[in-house]
């Protein structure tokens, strides 16, 4: 059995202890990421129909668009490896929060809060992590606004919380976040100290933009 505070998975293939290292070809470690597919699913609806719910509330695209995706048993060991973490399935599940990812992209900076503050109080959920880079960006540049929450998932008799890592972001954020990733891990050649400082200035500015579009928003919603 691996147990842990966030996961209880009956197998009796895996030791008490959970510290049985991970095997991505048998079948311990797929029926751990269907758990991860099946709580991806189960936010995607619920943040489907959020996004419903504020497209008729205010009569435009809050969420302008959600994208998903599952990490790779490649990128979920190489995490582990890069964090010094052993890899077993105990510290996978305790400590790598974003096998399942999902993007929410806002058209505005508010809409980014405004989904923020309904995702808290999203039913059957529990948000055990918070990250504001919007106020607080990274020294990259980067600008967004992370959470992990766990989400209730039906297995066998039991009822097993799983994590899932949901990123906010503007459609400014993720045109620069996602520029900036295909630079930096997407080539083969290290970006320079000099590239890294325009990146970061070019993040600035566009968070500049970003604001002035959502001042001048407001603006006409006040007439």
């Amino acid at each position: 059995m691996v147990k842990t505070e966030t996961l209880h998975v009956k197998n009796s293939e895996l030791a008490a202890s959970g510290l049985v290292p991970l095997n991505v070809e048998k079948k311990e470690f797929n029926m751990l990421m269907s758990l991860y597919q099946r709580a991806q699913i189960d936010i995607l609806d619920k943040l489907g129909a959020l996004q419903e719910y504020f497209n008729n509330k205010y009569n435009y695209e809050v969420i302008n668009h959600i994208s998903s995706r599952i990490k790779t048993p490649t990128s979920i060991i190489n995490k582990m490896k890069k964090k010094n973490y052993e890899l077993n399935y105990k510290n996978l599940i305790e400590y790598i929060n974003d096998i399942a990812g999902i993007r929410v992209v806002c058209t505005f900076q508010d809409d980014v809060f405004r989904v923020r503050d309904i995702i808290r109080s999203m039913p059957n959920t529990r948000v055990i992590k918070e990250k504001d880079y919007i106020t607080n960006p990274k020294k990259s540049g980067y600008m967004g606004y992370h959470m992990v929450i766990e989400t209730m998932i039906h297995y066998e008799e039991d009822i097993i919380p799983i994590k899932v890592e949901i990123q906010i972001k503007t459609l400014a954020m993720d045109f620069w976040a996602s520029a900036e990733h295909k630079m930096k891990y997407k080539t083969k050649a290290k970006l320079s100290n000099k590239d890294s400082k325009k990146l970061a200035w070019y993040a600035k500015i566009i968070n500049k933009i970003d604001e002035s579009m959502m001042r001048i928003y407001q603006k006409q919603m006040a007439k």
